[in-house]
């Protein structure tokens, strides 16, 4: 073990760390605070890439690098720009589900990309030991909130709400209208399960072809 490890490691930063949704954090500010306050010419990078602090992949996402030097070591970290699950974020908003319902997350910013470079940095800083033992479980995902679960309950009711009135209106199949949905995004059934669980680009992509299921799918004429 260095000298510069077991010096660090040993500094106390509890009275520093936040919680946030059962997470502990460190901030960037406080981290560099106590890395100078004990080696003062320290010194760290921001890793950029034709000017910018980031690199970005369509099919990866973001991803920020730091760079820490102390006492002649030098060590490298990176971190993905990423949402509420843990992950990486992208130039165009999407969702993602878990087992509470669908959350919309929005284009990754430079907001963003600022809190992921300082969160780098503290990870950088955790390499040569301050504050190592607060990153136990970082990685798990966040749960989100009761008033989330239940605005996210009540948007996707509202959409499978919007679907049914439809269906029934024009003696539609809800069933039928899932098939053709799932085919047009070439998605398998079994895994939406039933109108209820569509997705946003569904929604999207049904409100724009509606005539189409009319002149289609409709059995009104049967009735």
């Amino acid at each position: 073990m260095s000298d510069v490890f077991k010096t660090l490691s040993e500094v106390n930063v509890n009275k520093f760390v936040e919680k946030k949704q059962g997470l502990t954090y460190l901030s960037w500010s406080n981290a560099w605070s106590e890395t100078v306050k004990v080696y003062p010419k320290a010194t760290y990078e921001i890793i950029k890439f034709n000017g910018l602090p980031y690199i970005y992949d369509e099919f990866t996402g973001y991803m920020c690098y730091t760079k820490v030097t102390i006492e002649d070591i030098t060590h490298e970290m990176w971190l993905p720009v990423m949402d509420g699950a843990n992950k990486a974020m992208k130039a165009y908003s999407y969702e993602y589900s878990t087992k509470y319902a669908t959350k919309n997350v929005n284009a990754a910013t430079m907001f963003d990309v600022n809190k992921t470079v300082m969160r780098c940095l503290v990870k950088n800083l955790a390499m040569f030991g301050l504050g190592i033992y607060i990153y136990k479980g970082e990685d798990l995902p966040e749960e989100p909130t009761k008033e989330e679960v239940k605005a996210m309950k009540f948007v996707k009711n509202a959409k499978a709400s919007v679907l049914k009135a439809f269906c029934k209106e024009f003696v539609i199949d809800t069933n039928a209208l899932l098939d053709n949905l799932c085919t047009s995004f070439t998605v398998d059934k079994k895994d939406v399960k039933s109108i209820d669980n569509v997705s946003n680009e569904m929604i999207t992509f049904f409100e724009s072809n509606k005539q189409f299921y009319i002149d289609n799918l409709s059995l009104k004429d049967n009735v």
